[in-house]
């Protein structure tokens, strides 16, 4: 391929934490979306129903499609995809949780109380001088 063939790809990388507060019913959804799939053989259906039975995360893989992401977006067409859910230990007061977000790649950087970049629009307006500006966050 050429540059200018190449240069019409953009890879998008979304990392989300997700937290289960009803496992029956996600486990529920994912069994119920495997034995609705007309195409999967019988012997790959039996293990993906294990598999969902014995792992939230495994039941969250057969419910997220990333076509479902992006099949709204006018002018692009998905060219390839993967993805993969695990159990994690999450803190979300540790440091090693905050966003990855590279200063020096976003031009005029300067992170809000959330870690992400400030925008224009966030940066307040004259008030009463409390420092609330009655904007969100």
């Amino acid at each position: 391929m050429t540059t200018s063939e190449t240069s019409r790809y953009v890879r998008l990388r979304v990392e989300l934490v997700i937290e289960v507060d009803d496992s029956g019913a996600l486990t529920g959804a994912a069994l119920e979306r495997i034995a609705d799939d007309e195409f999967m053989p019988d012997d790959e259906r039996t293990h993906a129903q294990s598999a969902v039975r014995e792992e939230e995360a495994e039941a969250l893989a057969y419910l997220v499609d990333p076509f479902d992401l992006v099949s709204e977006v006018p002018g692009i067409e998905l060219a390839q995809a993967s993805w993969s859910c695990e159990q994690i230990d999450y803190d979300p007061d540790s440091a090693d949780w905050e966003l990855d977000i590279d200063e020096d790649e976003v031009d005029g950087y300067e992170p809000g109380p959330d870690g992400y970049p400030l925008l224009e629009n966030d940066r307040g307006v004259e008030g009463d001088g409390d420092g609330d500006t009655g904007r969100w966050p």
